[in-house]
């Protein structure tokens, strides 16, 4: 008998059955899915078969958790569901802080699970354990399919739900037994997308019409939304100067008239009306206290506040932000406000200016900004930037410059060490031809550096970019300057990670003068292979940060 085909009762071979993987990967394709990211484990075989006959590539990493980030490093470059697959047990368990990561980032992504099988459940199969307690507090939606003519509805179920606002997400197993059995399934229909403005649209627009320095702060929730155009015409017709963080770097290009970077302690802690577009008031925002205590706090987001212990908005807008923002923009009359972002652009360019003597540095070991300065020459305007790591990603957060939508990424507020190099490979998938840089800090790199290997086997073109500076520098500056000593701070100095990278079949360079960084780079990108560029940095240069209390 066909493989594919099964037997009905009666002894005929019924044509339109499917073994469970082929409905899995067919329910998969249906709705655009053309990569899934994994590691070989034996509960996914039929689901690998069945990729193989719907023609979704299967890219294969070398740990669970990178194999999650690269479908969430897919959701990023695309704003579509990335979808990884995590043989049973230790395959799951591997990939839950890339779950917690993604549930905090709103990134939707779909993971699908192995299972030990139904049938023997309880007789202490291999890698039985019940993965829905543990990994439902991270996802919008945990199921286990023990029907295999649900397998084709389950799927896009979760695929639909992690797309659907907010964005998140979700997650799905299928018992051994049950995903090698046959059936007769047709896929439902995509549902249909968008939603309405906010309600309270009247009181913000009362509120910014009489402000004198209003400004704007928007992050992940604005990217997640495609929601930049409104953004941008919410700004320009009301003179609005515009703050970014998260996924919504690039959502107003960075040279934009109106969008600023060095100067948000001003612009926030100056306005008397901020508008918060899908950004919590957390850490990063000082709780809330970022923004001026006079001043009027408008929040747009599609889901209500879920941080009540800090900052409640005066105008809270719980709906549709692209909608929500186009009718802000329309209610409220336009503004002449060129005094205040005249103001604040000669702030921005002054802190610029501040900068010039760290980024013309030629100490050696290098200056985090001299590196960033080199790098700043190589990298095209779209190009994709990845970062992972401590002190050295900070300062690229500050001063890399953004100009498209989906072409930063990092950690998100989980901080995650190591989802560098996953995001890095599902972003070069999802956008080929396009470059990809990684930046790693030497601690980061332990975490996951052996995907390299993953980016040589899938000719992935991906440029690492390391500072090295043989510390854990985010840990420990900080604990000299509370008790004197630091422990568990060090690493070993110097150490050639390149030759690791050249030893997997990538190209490797070594940097320890300011002279040798541009030619190294350009090199890199011009190899055509993965790469790393392994920069010495200095380990006294500590980047500039104010304590954050809880």
């Amino acid at each position: 008998m066909a493989t594919g085909q099964t037997e009905s009762k009666g002894g005929v071979a019924n044509p339109g059955a499917l073994h469970g993987g082929r409905l899995a990967a067919k329910a998969l394709r249906e709705r655009g899915v053309t990569h899934l990211f994994t590691l070989s484990g034996g509960h996914l075989f039929s689901l690998y078969d069945g990729c193989r006959e719907e023609g979704i590539e299967v890219v294969d990493v070398r740990h669970e958790q990178a194999a999650a980030f690269a479908a969430e490093g897919w959701a990023k470059a695309t704003r579509t569901p990335g979808v990884c697959a995590l043989t049973a047990g230790p395959g799951v368990t591997n990939g839950v802080s890339a779950m917690a990561s993604a549930a905090q980032n709103g990134t939707p992504i779909v993971v699908l699970g192995g299972r030990a099988a139904e049938g023997r459940w309880g007789s202490g199969s291999l890698q039985e354990i019940d993965h829905l307690p543990f990994v439902s507090p991270l996802v919008k939606s945990a199921e286990t399919v023990k029907d295999p003519s649900e397998i084709a509805a389950a799927t896009v179920r979760a695929l639909d739900l992690a797309a659907a606002a907010p964005t998140g997400p979700t997650f799905l197993d299928y018992p051994l037994d049950v995903v090698f059995m046959d059936a007769d399934a047709e896929v439902p229909p995509a549902p249909a997308r968008g939603g309405e403005a906010a309600d309270g649209i009247e009181r913000a627009a009362e509120l910014l019409a009489g402000a004198e320095r209003p400004a704007i702060m928007a992050g992940t929730g604005l990217y997640w939304a495609g929601a930049e155009d409104q953004l941008r015409e919410l700004s320009e017709r009301h003179g609005i100067p515009v703050y970014l963080n998260g996924m919504g770097r690039g959502c107003i290009p960075a040279d934009h008239p109106n969008a600023f970077s060095r100067t948000r302690g001003m612009g926030l802690g100056e306005a008397d009306v901020a508008i918060v577009v899908g950004v919590p008031l957390d850490f990063r925002l000082g709780f809330g206290a970022a923004v001026g205590a006079d001043a009027k706090l408008i929040r747009v987001d599609v889901e209500p506040n879920r941080l009540e212990r800090n900052r409640v908005a005066d105008a809270d807008l719980v709906g549709d932000v692209a909608a929500t923002l186009a009718a802000l923009s329309a209610a409220a009359g336009p503004a002449d406000r060129s005094g205040w972002i005249a103001r604040l652009r000669a702030a921005e360019d002054e802190k610029r200016a501040a900068e010039a003597a760290d980024r013309s540095d030629d100490r050696s070991p290098l200056h985090p900004m001299r590196l960033y300065e080199e790098l700043g020459s190589v990298l095209e305007r779209d190009a994709i930037v990845i970062g992972d790591g401590g002190d050295f990603v900070s300062y690229a957060g500050r001063v890399i410059e953004t100009f498209e939508p989906g072409t930063w990424m990092d950690p998100g507020p989980f901080g995650c060490l190591g989802a560098g190099p996953g995001q890095a490979i599902g972003a070069a998938c999802a956008r080929p031809g396009r470059q990809v840089c990684l930046l790693l800090g030497d601690g980061a790199f332990g975490f996951s550096g052996l995907e390299f290997d993953t980016m040589v086997r899938h000719d992935l073109p991906i440029v690492g970019v390391m500072g090295n500076n043989g510390i854990w520098a985010l840990e420990k500056n900080p604990m000299e300057y509370l008790y004197g000593y630091s422990i568990a701070a060090e690493l070993q100095p110097e150490t050639p990670y390149e030759q690791i990278i050249e030893a997997l079949g990538g190209h490797g360079e070594l940097v320890r003068e300011p002279a040798e960084l541009r030619p190294a780079l350009e090199r890199a990108f011009a190899s055509g292979k993965p790469a790393l560029v392994n920069v010495l940095t200095d380990p006294g240069v500590i980047y500039p940060r104010r304590a954050v209390l809880a």
